[in-house]
């Protein structure tokens, strides 16, 4: 089956000015998303995830600025567009769903006002009474009552608010969800709620949803793809069986073996050693070299490419898989 590329980073990166030097928190990233699918992305903190999130949003704001790259969504070159043209994209095809929706919502206004005027400042031609049906539709689409619609807020709990920013969303026929860590203040009850109503959507509407989160479990049970970011590039992309199943890059592995399981008695947590490199100086090479058990000194001397590693679009970051004489051993099993 071929895959429909609805959205395609090229050597994106965006860096942070600060008192002591240029962040970069993406570092020349390239990465597909394709029509439909879920794809998860994920890393330590401070590894670029919400960085890049905002960045395909254009919403990067000083002191931080994107530096290069191409970002290419429904065949338009987003970074040729002026603000305007891409606050209409942002509002009618791209939407983001953050952390705590509070940050977002506005605490005076009613649940109503908040679609209403979302939905008729792209649909200006729109009706007032047109609009609120349209909302009214959305909200009980998401299973929250008619009569709740002009409450304010604070009257909803964190996973009600969170289906109210995706009626937001939805009511503006958007194809792209961002999902910035959706479920990190929910309960494990309505963290499940939320992630059976993110894939019954997808299925409903079409979605295509980008589920940035640092929760590997998520990952595990909603996507279909797994892109792994560290110190701001792409260390591994893969389909998510292959991603737990066959995982390539050392980093990756690591990230997994910290993970607890439960089935395993006596099991001894594992924590990988050092931590994630400066980025107003990072080491040279690959950025994950001083903490890799397989590294050599080809590791610190060139950044390794990011390859194809089985021919079925695993992609990994790795001399491992590279033909150079001198490159690293693999002491997967």
């Amino acid at each position: 089956m071929t895959l429909e590329t609805l959205y395609s980073i090229r050597n994106l990166t965006v860096e942070y000015d600060t008192r002591l030097g240029g962040v970069r928190a993406v570092d020349d990233l390239t990465l597909d998303i394709y029509k439909g699918e879920i794809l998860g992305l994920v890393g330590e903190s401070g590894c670029g995830k919400s960085t890049l999130g905002k960045g395909m949003m254009r919403t990067i704001t000083t002191p931080g600025h994107i530096v290069g790259g191409e970002l290419w969504f429904e065949g338009v070159d987003l970074m040729t567009l002026s603000e305007r043209e891409m606050s209409d994209i942002r509002g009618n095809r791209i939407g983001m769903v953050f952390q705590d929706p509070m940050t977002s919502l506005n605490p005076l206004m009613r649940i109503s006002d908040h679609l209403i005027e979302a939905i008729r400042t792209h649909y200006p031609r729109m009706s007032e009474g047109a609009a609120r049906a349209r909302a009214v539709d959305m909200v009980k689409d998401l299973g929250i009552r008619e009569e709740r619609i002009d409450d304010y807020p604070h009257q909803f709990s964190g996973g009600m608010r969170q289906r109210i920013m995706i009626a937001l969303v939805l009511a503006l026929n958007a194809a792209l969800i961002i999902a910035d860590e959706p479920t990190t203040a929910l309960d494990v009850i309505v963290e499940a709620q939320f992630l059976d109503l993110l894939r019954s959507l997808r299925e409903e509407f079409e979605l295509t949803i980008l589920l940035i989160t640092h929760n590997i479990g998520v990952v595990a049970e909603l996507a279909d793809r797994v892109a792994v970011m560290y110190a701001g590039k792409a260390a591994e992309v893969a389909p998510v069986e292959a991603a737990f199943i066959e995982t390539k890059h050392p980093y990756s592995r690591g990230l997994l073996r910290s993970v607890p399981n439960i089935d395993v008695d006596d099991q001894d947590l594992y924590k990988m050693t050092g931590a994630p490199p400066n980025l107003i100086a990072p080491p040279s090479g690959c950025r994950f070299h001083p903490r890799c058990p397989r590294a050599v000194e080809l590791c610190s001397e060139a950044e390794p490419p990011l390859l194809d590693v089985t021919g079925a679009g695993h992609l990994a970051s790795c001399w491992i898989y590279s033909d150079r004489p001198n490159r690293p051993t693999d002491d997967a099993t």
